[in-house]
């Protein structure tokens, strides 16, 4: 995350990233707090305009702040003013920051807003949810490249901890391998796709990398966001 703090075009660019990332469980939080579709869009685009504008994310302290809580924090103050104010983002006014694609995160939200939780809590599942899809694709790409595109749709199944999939005996008769070798490929694939969610999350917590308390940082992220997603 502090590759995303200062004016550069580098830290710009690393602050759309991440934007372009986690965009979709502020546009829902946004949601949950607006009558129409077309006020959440109103308010996404105008809360990420004034981040992108005023380099907001220097304000998160430099001691292991985490992106996740700035932007939840960072959500809620920015719709109470906008009501404080009678405000809306004017659609079409300015210029969108960016491009992001409203039509599905709004059937998305109806499929996944019938929770009783409350907004702050559906957030942070959202939030979880959009590293773990991250770190997965980079996943695929991996295997896929390596000509293995079959063989990791096949073990993805077992990166979902709570159960559901089939039993090694049965992807390796599906694969024509050994069971054995089954059950080392899955371990692999977990191992790897932990690496990569833990460099995933990683970047979105603040603090001088590579330090003890940066790392057990990281660390309680990682488990935290596993536990609030059942994992």
């Amino acid at each position: 995350m502090v590759a995303a703090q200062g004016a550069t075009p580098d830290s710009r660019e690393a602050l759309e990233r991440l934007f372009a990332t986690y965009w979709y469980p502020v546009y829902a939080f946004m949601r949950s707090r607006s009558s129409h579709a077309s006020d959440a869009e109103d308010l996404t685009q105008g809360f990420f305009a004034g981040l992108l504008t005023y380099n907001s994310l220097d304000s998160v302290r430099p001691g292991l702040g985490r992106f996740r809580a700035f932007l939840l924090a960072s959500a809620k103050h920015y719709v109470w003013s906008e009501r404080a104010r009678g405000n809306a983002w004017k659609r079409g006014g300015e210029q969108k920051p960016l491009s992001l694609d409203f039509d599905s995160a709004d059937m998305l939200y109806r499929v996944d807003a019938f929770s009783p939780e409350n907004p702050e809590v559906e957030f942070e599942k959202r939030w979880a949810r959009a590293a773990f899809q991250i770190a997965e694709e980079k996943l695929r790409e991996q295997y896929a490249a390596s000509g293995q595109a079959i063989h990791f749709e096949a073990y993805r199944l077992y990166l979902d901890f709570a159960g559901g999939a089939p039993t090694y005996a049965e992807v390796a008769t599906a694969l024509e391998m050994t069971e054995a070798a089954v059950r080392t490929a899955v371990h692999r694939v977990r191992r790897r796709f932990g690496r990569l969610l833990r460099e995933q999350i990683a970047d979105t917590v603040a603090g001088a990398r590579d330090t003890a308390a940066w790392r057990t940082a990281v660390s309680d992220e990682v488990k935290y966001l596993l536990r609030i997603l059942g994992r």
